[in-house]
This record gives structure tokens, sequence and C-alpha cells, in this order.
């Protein structure tokens, strides 16, 4: 089990220190080879940069695959009915396989063929007034980003004392089938496909798989589907344009939805295993008098590498306070 908070040092876990030694073993051979041969430095160049990839796929195996999910908290402002609300935000990275059919857990190899995914749970929670919001998405994207974009499958419900919505997305061929839920009349019992495209939903997991992949430009996108629970906005692809840059140790990726008047910034650590510090998000909300531009914001406190689905005994229960809970 490794903890640890903002600013302080990682504790390395002993089980995953093979890995880190194979990684070494592995630069300090290239090393002495090229020091010692007198090849083509265009040779060197291809051998170092194979050397610089196996690498860093036992880095990517050492913290992905080592029997445990990464845990972030973050602290959050959001915006809704006009003014600011406190809450929290809980991020949960985990691999595992998903069927390829089935699009759900694939344990017993009954889903079809499993295809080895990255999955968030994006759990956020806010009061507004008397009442309280809870929300979580679930989104599950292939680890292997040879072809960018295309998670298999987005879920996404939110409750509130007015009532709750269940809201999926499953990648289908080249569309994505949308099944919508909600007690909200305008938006109840809805099923309909949209054309594969980019998914504001899947940012996330692009940028902890490869950061590289994300898009630059102008290009469509679909908004995330708890900002069109929010807004009660429909689901379908806008313009958007794109834009990355970096600013010391963090990159700044920005989306603007020119349509939608918003703006979605996310600050990520430049080195893997790209750490998302935080995120802004800015738009109109509120009714009437109380509309107004407001910008939500999450900003990461706590994180924590640990098989939170065995710490589930009431003296587990300690544990929150060690991701800031």
């Amino acid at each position: 089990m490794r903890i640890q908070k903002l600013n302080t040092r990682p504790f390395q876990k002993r089980t995953r220190t093979n890995f880190a030694v194979m990684r070494m073993n592995i630069l300090l051979m290239a090393a002495l080879f090229f020091a010692g041969c007198g090849q083509h430095k265009t040779e060197q160049s291809t051998m170092q940069r194979s050397a610089g990839a196996i690498a860093e796929k036992i880095e990517f195996k050492d913290y992905w695959y080592g029997n445990e999910a990464e845990l972030c908290h973050y602290e959050l402002e959001q915006a809704r009915y006009g003014e600011i609300r406190k809450g929290d935000v809980v991020l949960v990275f985990v691999t595992e396989p998903l069927g390829d059919k089935s699009h759900v857990k694939n344990d017993d190899n009954t889903g079809g063929n499993s295809v080895p995914v990255l999955k968030l749970n994006y759990v956020k929670k806010f009061t507004t007034g008397i009442y309280d919001y809870s929300m979580m998405s679930s989104i599950f994207t292939p680890v292997d980003q040879s072809s960018a974009g295309g998670s298999l499958r987005i879920t996404t419900t939110s409750q509130e004392w007015c009532g709750h919505t269940y809201m999926s997305m499953d990648l289908r061929e080249n569309e994505y089938e949308i099944l919508s839920r909600s007690y909200f009349e305008n938006e109840a019992d809805q099923q309909f496909s949209l054309k594969k495209t980019w998914l504001e939903d899947e940012l996330f997991n692009v940028i902890r798989l490869a950061p590289e992949k994300l898009p630059i430009g102008e290009f469509e996108m679909i908004p995330s589907t708890m900002y069109s629970r929010l807004m009660h906005v429909r689901s379908t692809p806008y313009s958007v344009k794109a834009s990355s840059k970096k600013e010391g140790n963090v990159t700044i990726f920005t989306v603007i939805y020119p349509e939608l008047d918003r703006e979605l910034s996310i600050h990520y650590k430049n080195e893997f295993p790209y750490k998302i510090m935080g995120w802004e998000e800015t738009y109109v909300s509120g009714f009437g008098s109380e509309k107004r531009q407001l910008t939500t914001k999450a900003t990461l406190t706590h994180t924590r590498l640990s098989p939170y689905w065995t710490e589930n005994a009431v003296d587990d229960a300690q544990l929150r306070n060690e991701l800031g809970l």
C-alpha cells in the first residue's frame, strides 16, 4: 500500500522493485553498449529509442498492473444555480479486463474477448442549500492507444432530492448507442445513436495512457455526460477548439465549446504517470436574475495507491482521513 500526500515523497512498494531494477538494467546495458561500440549514429539513436520504449513499458506495467488502484481526492468548487458550492471529487483509476461484447468486467470470460482497459470511476459530491448531489461516471478506455479515442463504454448516474438520472454510451462498430433514463419529463426514456467521435469523458484516461494522443485544433466532441445532465443539454457532437501548452512541469490542455460558451482546462504533470493536478470548467450557471458565468474548479489534495476493494472493514474507515475525506 502506498500513501502519498501532495508534495510529499512517494512510498515505493517492495513488490514493484523488480520492475524498477529491470528498467535500470536495460538503460545501463544500452548506455554501456553505445559507449563501447563504433556504430553509426543513426543506428545508435534507433537502439536508444528502442531501449527507452522498453523502459517506458516496464514503468507502465509497474504502475498500472500492481494489483492496486490509484485514488485521487480533489477539493471541489462547483458552479450551480448561479453560486459556487463546496464539495469533493474522487477519481479512481484502475486497469481491468472488459468484455468486448458485454462491456462489463470480464471475470469469467463470458462477455466475449477481453480488452485491457483503464477504468475511471469519477465520483462528485456537493451540496446545494439543504439538499445534496451525488454524481458518478465510469469510463472504460482501451489501454492500447495506437488508435486514439474510442472508449468502449461510459455510464453516468446523478442523484439529488428532485430525482435521479442514468445514461450509458456503448461503442458498437462506428457508433455510440445511447440509453438515457431520467426523472425529468423532457429527458425521460431516450434511446438514440451518435457517430463515433471524441468524448470529453475520455480525456482524463487518454491523458493517463498517452497524452500525446490528445486531439489539437478544430474538431467535434461530445460534452461530458455530467455536464449534459446538470445543464439538461442533449448529448450530441459540438464543434470545439483544443490547444495544449506547457507551464513548468505541468501541461494545460484546453477545450473551448463556442456554441455552449464553455471552456474546460485540464492541468496534468508532464512526466509519467501524468497525474491530473486539477481542472477548471467555465460556463453560464443559474437561471433568470441568478444567471452568470462561473468557474468550477477541482484541485488535487491527496493521492493513494491501494487495493481499496479489500479495505472494507470498520477499522479501514480511518483510511479516508489519509485521502482527505
